[in-house]
């Protein structure tokens, strides 16, 4: 009863105010993942448009459309992959100084040359002893602790 009563009063243009609806509250949002549902109305309003299709065809375009942007989404555009332990698996190329010495499996504090995540200043843990003014790189992050080995 309702899709028949949505096919009769659904236009195109109604696909592409939801779209910009949906826009607008991407951009208060900044997730990008509303983006691609946005987007997708928009297209079903223009094929709409263009082609004069049912709202079940309509439906069913958006559905895909926003189920490609929402895959899309979680390859590309999401945060750094975590993984299984729970750590970010990418590498940071910045140096740093030790300024209290760090014992294997440990906790020292490195002064990083330039800030990670927001700071210069961080605890860090090292795999092997390493004496204070030595030069480390960042081998991981693990949460608020940072592990790194020496240059």
């Amino acid at each position: 009863m309702m899709i028949t009563f949505l096919n009769d009063s659904m236009l195109w243009w109604h696909w592409i105010i939801l779209g910009i609806i949906l826009l607008i509250i991407e951009m208060n949002l900044g997730t990008f993942f509303i983006l691609g549902l946005g987007v997708a109305a928009i297209l079903v309003g223009v094929i709409d448009m263009l082609l004069g299709t049912s709202f079940n065809t309509e439906l069913f375009i958006w559905i895909i459309l926003s189920l490609l942007s929402i895959a899309a989404w979680f390859k590309w555009i999401r945060e750094p992959h975590q993984t299984d332990s729970g750590q970010s698996n990418y590498r940071l190329d910045t140096q740093g100084n030790v300024l209290e010495e760090i014992e294997p499996h440990s906790r020292g504090k490195v002064k990083f040359d330039s800030p990670v995540l927001g700071n210069t200043t961080w605890h860090a843990t090292a795999k092997v002893k390493i004496a204070e003014d030595t030069r480390v790189k960042i081998v991981q992050i693990n949460g608020q602790l940072i592990e790194v080995e020496p240059v």
